[in-house]
């Protein structure tokens, strides 16, 4: 009897039991569930670092910062006795809707949107030999790349955009050899008029061109020079490249004073001699072999002076009106040199005289082709500016002779029948 009781009694307890297990056992279940979740976050944010981005996985951050290419930017630069240049003092010929469909929209440099980049994997070995080149475009100022631990070369180059949509000009070697890339340009169909016996033909002006390059790029497992992006949860190093420009931008102007009508136009062709063929990409030096650059040049028959030219200009008289032959050329600059690292005139080193020519038009239907010597004044330019030449017309008689070419004037040598004098 006793025992029937206390199974009774057991039955009935367990029979409570479970039905107050069966009550608690789903919060019972959720409170372990959070416990466990909690625990693992837990571990996990102790032993957890962010992941750096390697290739098969989200890509690195490689920022191209936004480069001002405005002209005063790259042309504020500092000649002799700390003087800083300033084009618009000197450029008298202006620039109006005509020029700016001649020449361009832009008298200077315009800002590039879409690069070219080349990255260099040499392994363990930095300034390594190029073996590969991993090629991307680049629209704007950022790039998203994957990288192996190692070293890397970086270059970028702008993407070139031809004036009105015509044919590019410029060439870019990049296939010869994988450890520099070549910009070049190819012969026109413009005869060579002066200083350049290598060549019958002058040379086509590059488009603008801006470069940048970067050797030895570390990405090491130390995360050196790294920095943790929370948003993105990775470690990302962040690369500043400074874009320069490497074709360089002369401005040319014929000054002719006392004109009268005497010159009336011009044949819309001009040369530059002794300029650079090609330039190399990375590291910017100019080519070592000379060349005319051809370019297009527009004649102004009535053009004021005003008090502010009169530091740079021969102003004869208050608001003397004189007549302006002016262009715009972009070119590879002087030969074996790097506009960009030339800090003052004396660094300036080459061999060759540069040579400006123009063929002028006279009243009486005769043509004569002038070619000046403005070695000094690229020199004292030596990564672009204004090119300004005065010529007193009062000194330059009408050549009075029939059929073709009246004469060549070659700085001070005029001939018509016999040789004169006039001062430039």
């Amino acid at each position: 009897m006793i025992r029937t009781v206390l199974n009774i009694q057991h039955t009935a307890a367990w029979q409570k039991a479970c039905s107050l297990w069966r009550a608690v056992r789903p919060t019972l279940l959720l409170l372990y569930a959070c416990v466990g979740m909690c625990a693992g976050l837990m571990t996990s944010s102790c032993i957890r670092e962010p992941e750096l981005h390697l290739p098969g996985s989200s890509p690195r951050d490689i920022e191209i910062p936004v480069v001002d290419l405005e002209l005063q930017t790259y042309w504020n630069y500092e000649l002799e006795y700390g003087i800083k240049y300033d084009w618009r003092a000197e450029w008298v010929y202006g620039w109006d809707d005509e020029d700016r469909r001649i020449f361009g929209d832009s008298i200077g440099y315009t800002k590039p949107e879409v690069f070219n980049l080349r990255r260099y994997y040499t392994r363990q070995q930095p300034y390594g030999n190029h073996t590969s080149v991993l090629a991307s475009t680049v629209r704007g100022s950022t790039f998203h790349g994957e990288y192996n631990w190692g070293y890397w070369d970086i270059l970028v180059w702008s993407d070139i955009d031809p004036i009105h949509d015509e044919v590019q000009s410029l060439n870019i070697d990049e296939t010869s050899t994988l450890d520099s890339v070549l910009a070049f340009t190819n012969q026109s169909m413009h005869t060579s008029r002066f200083q350049a016996p290598k060549f019958t033909r002058a040379f086509y002006q590059p488009e603008q061109l801006f470069s940048a390059y970067d050797r030895a790029v570390e990405i090491n497992e130390n995360l050196d020079g790294f920095v943790f992006d929370s948003l993105r949860n990775v470690w990302v190093k962040q690369l500043d490249m400074t874009l320069e420009p490497i074709t360089y931008i002369y401005l040319t102007q014929i000054i002719l004073h006392n004109n009268r009508n005497k010159i009336i136009g011009v044949d819309g062709i001009s040369d530059i001699a002794s300029m650079a063929r090609t330039t190399n990409v990375n590291t910017g030096i100019a080519g070592s072999t000379p060349v005319d650059v051809t370019y297009n040049v527009r004649f102004k028959p009535y053009v004021t002076l005003t008090d502010e030219f009169e530091t740079y200009i021969d102003v004869k008289k208050p608001g003397e009106i004189v007549s302006v032959i002016g262009g715009r050329v972009l070119t590879f600059g002087i030969c074996d040199q790097n506009g960009n690292r030339i800090r003052h005139r004396r660094e300036v080193n080459t061999k060759y005289r540069h040579f400006m020519d123009v063929n002028m038009q006279f009243n009486n239907g005769m043509d004569s082709t002038f070619v000046f010597d403005i070695s000094e004044k690229v020199y004292n330019r030596w990564k672009g500016g204004v090119i300004t030449v005065e010529l007193d017309m009062d000194t330059i008689p009408v050549p009075q002779r029939s059929g073709g070419s009246a004469f060549d004037a070659v700085v001070k040598d005029y001939e018509d029948g016999g040789t004169h004098e006039f001062e430039m």
